[in-house]
């Protein structure tokens, strides 16, 4: 991975995204539905891509919504839509033709008051409260649900909803992203069908989809408005031990990264007392006060040392610090003794802590983990006595754990998790990274410890691994060329040294597809696959023999990549 020379600072001026342009791109350019690169493809979570690019435009959102309204119907979905949205540039244009759309379907939408931005947790848990104690369209609603539906005229059915973000993508991407009556992000059956559908719009000139202007759509009779944050704000403390937090005076600093849960930390801090800072509350479509991330872009990512430069330069002001991406779905935890800790490590260290302190849970939730995190958890899992679930990469596949109960914790290595409440009932089943964050709080208030001195207990009692993540540039061809790749191309019997023991193209948790190669030995393994969301494919490596054996891990890893990446650019060469 080739580091560009500015990593960790501010982009120059004349680098920065033109948001005029980019949002007149939106509704200027016209994809072509027959062209694989503009079509509407679901990524791990969602539809992503730039109006620069012909791969997020207003044609896009337009069949989008038109397609998820036909699903609801198809399913009987017939309760509210909960819509949220985050800071990007193309989220509010993409928000105003969602709503031209759902008006014209007759779909009640829930907006949030005052407009405030949304952090995908907030989406995901009024979802869940407000489908509460309803098995169908006819179920008799709980107390909560009847507060909400009161102003919808008493709709009975199960609510869903549309969180529009790119996640923690670049300033000129946008994102558009279905969550399901079970509040996690839809299934691959789901967004498959809604996919096909709205590219089959798009090819019909988008003549089969209800519109009506904006001016009229906004005052619909079915159009309501939520107070996401303050509902979000009052359940925390059913999650997190913020009593814990305020008696123990620890001194706690936030960088919202410019994202949708910029307003939500103020209030947290208010309500229950603790001693927390916003280091910035600067919300600014081009990011401009993001440091550059390590390929020189700007990346909201809160797992990146590069984009998290500026909480790093006073992480020694704080006993626990924490950033969240641009739709607070992701976390990054800052220590003044670890800095910022790697995802995973943070993973293992909230598991061991969660599963010995919140003895409501009882023994039956277990555990979920992706197939490229860290085999840290494996350790600790057994040792909790939980049962693992190692699951293909993408939150969804949680969802349904979280939901009914059989996982008290869901967590993948790119900083996504969210757990169930203290008494084991569900919080949300998208990943929350204001709850991720707020718990290494409280395991600072309840240990006396934080994370990265836990993480280093844990080290010493099942070995200290390393690992790295790669990434590179990747075209959608060979980016299909590496989804595919299979244990027979794995013709080597050994892997740094070590025999291997095993190669994994599918996931353990529930036998499906990782969508590219895993393969493990006694002492490490190594992951490739292409990215849901950018036009780059990762590599993931761990060893638990140290650096040198890590860099030859990922040195085999690469030399297996570029047989397949030759391959396909071999065909075209000849075609």
């Amino acid at each position: 991975m080739n580091i560009n020379p500015l990593a960790g600072q501010l982009s120059p001026d004349s680098a920065l995204v033109d948001v005029n342009q980019l949002i007149a791109a939106y509704y200027k350019q016209i994809p072509d539905a027959q062209v694989t690169a503009q079509r509407v493809a679901f990524g791990t979570s969602g539809h992503r891509g730039s109006s620069f690019r012909t791969s997020f435009n207003e044609h896009h959102v337009l069949a989008i919504t038109q397609a998820i309204c036909e699903y609801r119907q198809q399913q009987g979905i017939s309760g509210p839509l909960f819509l949220g949205i985050d800071t990007h540039a193309l989220s509010e244009p993409a928000r105003i033709s969602a709503i031209e759309v759902l008006a014209a379907n007759g779909v009640n939408v829930m907006l949030s008051s005052g407009d405030e931005y949304t952090p995908t947790p907030a989406v995901s848990l009024a979802i869940l409260m407000y489908n509460r104690g309803r098995h169908a369209a006819t179920a008799t609603a709980t107390a909560t649900a009847i507060a909400i539906a009161s102003s919808i005229e008493q709709n009975t059915g199960l609510a869903d909803g549309i969180v529009i973000t790119p996640s923690h993508n670049p300033p000129d991407n946008g994102g558009f992203k279905y969550n399901a009556v079970n509040g996690g992000p839809a299934d691959t059956a789901t967004t498959d069908w809604i996919g096909k559908r709205a590219n089959e719009l798009m090819a019909a000139n988008l003549k089969d989809v209800k519109r009506m202007p904006f001016e009229r759509a906004i005052h619909a009779g079915t159009i309501h408005r939520y107070d996401f944050m303050n509902t979000y704000v009052s359940e925390l403390e059913q999650i997190i031990d913020l009593a814990a937090i305020r008696q123990s005076g620890i001194r706690l600093g936030v960088d919202p990264l410019g994202g949708a849960g910029v307003h939500y930390w103020g209030r947290i801090a208010e309500k229950y007392q603790i001693d927390l800072t916003v280091v910035s509350d600067v919300v600014d479509p081009t990011f401009r006060f993001m440091p550059l991330d390590w390929d020189g872009k700007i990346r909201m990512d809160p797992s990146s040392p590069y984009a998290m430069r500026r909480l790093l330069d006073i992480q020694s002001d704080f006993d626990i610090a924490f950033a969240c991406d641009t739709d607070h779905d992701r976390h990054g935890i800052v220590t003044p003794g670890a800095g910022l800790m790697t995802p995973d490590h943070y993973l293992a260290v909230a598991i061991d802590y969660l599963f010995q302190h919140r003895p409501d849970w009882g023994s039956k939730p277990g555990i979920g983990k992706t197939v490229v995190s860290s085999r840290m958890i494996e350790h600790v899992s057994k040792r909790l006595g939980r049962k693992l679930y190692d699951m293909p990469v993408g939150f969804k596949w949680f969802a349904p754990g979280l939901f009914d109960g059989s996982l008290g914790f869901g967590g993948e290595e790119s900083a996504g998790a969210s757990f169930v409440r203290m008494d084991g009932k569900a919080w949300t089943t998208d990943k929350d990274g204001i709850v991720a964050a707020l718990l290494a709080g409280e395991i600072k208030a309840k240990t006396g410890r934080d994370p990265g001195q836990v993480y280093e207990q844990l080290t010493q009692e099942f070995g200290k691994p390393v690992s790295i993540r790669v990434e590179a540039p990747a075209t959608p061809a060979q980016k299909k060329a590496l989804s595919n790749l299979s244990p027979q191309q794995i013709t080597s019997k050994l892997l740094a040294g070590d025999n291997i023991t095993d190669i994994l193209t599918t996931a353990p948790g529930n036998m499906t597809a990782i969508g590219g190669v895993k393969v493990i030995t006694n002492n490490g393994w190594f992951a490739a696959r292409p990215s849901g969301t950018e036009e780059i494919y990762k590599i993931y490596a761990e060893s638990f023999k140290g650096e040198e054996h890590l860099h030859e891990i990922v040195a085999e890893a690469q030399g297996i990549v570029d047989v397949a990446l030759s391959t396909i650019d071999g065909k075209r060469q000849q075609s």
